[in-house]
């Protein structure tokens, strides 16, 4: 089957041009995405570039090789800036446009001009660069575990390599000519190619963006707005999977505010937030980094230890009351912090979280009663 170098070129054209509009258009539905509007105003740029780049012979070649590649290169700079302005880094403009600056420039210059193979290798390099660039931007922000990331990383490393590779090939092998370019393998192959990755990579790139939107939104729907810790539902459903395992032990501590609703009424809501803001900091100062801990609801916080027995919980909640007690704000001396502490282990109540709950609640009860600012623990373990 042999390429028609013409049709492709038209229909690269239509078919960057569109992922450019899908892309603003997308843009225009999440104005923060800058990313979208980078990645959008690329491929249209590259549209513009391949429609120029197939009126070769139509127009003069200052616009068809010079400004046309220029357009070109540039698009992928703007791609890498694109890949930066996603992972949150600074976009580098400057940086990204030099590429099509710098061939623009030696264009001027007619020995480089006259060059076939010089204008290919320098073209070459400079796309294959920021094709690399670009996946090692997205590589390196893994740390942000979304699924399209890797596919995004190949996809960008593998069309790098495929304008390194014309670098060698541009120089071991004939090139066309000006007269038979358009007929020329090299374009159709390159064409194709570049269709292919245009569309591949937009779907990764979209897949990337719509996977970041979900995960910021299941974040805040895991994490309390205000003390920026585990959310009820995330903290049950983390318990949960914990206490799944059947002979892991696990132990359960409820904290209530001593007082919460008199330091609200007496000193207002803001100092009551900042009281709660504090005690948070405090508590995951002092508990383990594998402990789970969020907000149950009002001034009731949770904590679920894994791979701890009630004695060993104990301690981490004696640390964290006296911890808390001694929490003062200088501009108010009257101001005092106290926190209430109940705990239950499965190791006496099985691995069902409703009934760790209940009874680390009614050890939470009893320390109200018994006066407040202290620890207990549940019924069952002080009879054991």
């Amino acid at each position: 089957m042999r390429l028609d170098t013409p049709t492709l070129l038209l229909v690269t054209v239509i078919v960057t041009f569109m992922v450019g509009t899908l892309f603003l258009l997308s843009w225009g539905q999440d104005r923060k995405a800058r990313s979208l509007a980078i990645w959008g105003i690329a491929h249209i740029t590259g549209a513009v570039a391949s429609g120029l780049l197939s009126l070769r012979g139509t127009i003069p070649d200052a616009v068809s090789v010079g400004l046309a590649n220029t357009l070109m290169i540039g698009a992928y700079g703007l791609i890498w800036s694109g890949v930066r302005a996603f992972e949150g880094r600074p976009l580098r403009l400057g940086l990204a446009l030099s590429g099509g600056a710098l061939w623009g420039v030696l264009c001027l210059v007619p020995e480089f001009y006259a060059s076939l193979a010089a204008r290919v290798i320098l073209a070459s390099a400079i796309a294959g660069a920021f094709c690399f660039a670009g996946a090692y931007e997205i590589w390196r922000g893994r740390g942000e575990p979304l699924v399209s990331r890797y596919p995004a990383t190949i996809l960008l490393g593998a069309y790098g390599l495929v304008y390194v590779v014309r670098i060698p090939l541009a120089l071991l092998t004939p090139l066309p000519t000006n007269q038979n370019l358009m007929q020329s393998a090299w374009l159709a192959i390159l064409c194709f190619a570049g269709m292919l990755f245009t569309v591949a990579i937009a779907f990764t790139f979209m897949a990337l963006t719509k996977e970041r939107i979900e995960r910021v939104q299941r974040l805040a729907a895991d994490t309390d707005p205000l003390t920026g810790v585990a959310s009820r539902r995330a903290l049950v459903s983390a318990a949960q999977a914990l206490l799944a395992e059947p002979e892991r032990p696990v132990t359960l501590l409820l904290f209530d505010l001593d007082h919460f609703k008199s330091i609200n009424d007496a000193h207002g809501h803001m100092i009551g937030d900042g009281v709660l803001v504090g005690f948070c900091c405090v508590v995951r100062a002092l508990l383990p980094p594998d402990a789970l801990f969020g907000r149950m609801g009002g001034e009731e916080f949770a904590c679920v230890l894994p791979d701890r027995d009630v004695e060993v919980a104990l301690r981490y909640a004696a640390l964290i009351r006296a911890a808390v007690a001694r929490l003062a704000v200088p501009d108010l001396p009257e101001l005092s912090v106290s926190v209430s502490i109940g705990a239950a282990g499965s190791r006496a109540f099985g691995q069902d979280l409703d009934t760790l709950l209940r009874e680390a609640d009614a050890a939470l009860y009893r320390a109200k009663r018994n006066g407040r600012n202290r620890v207990e623990v549940s019924a069952a373990r002080r009879a054991a």
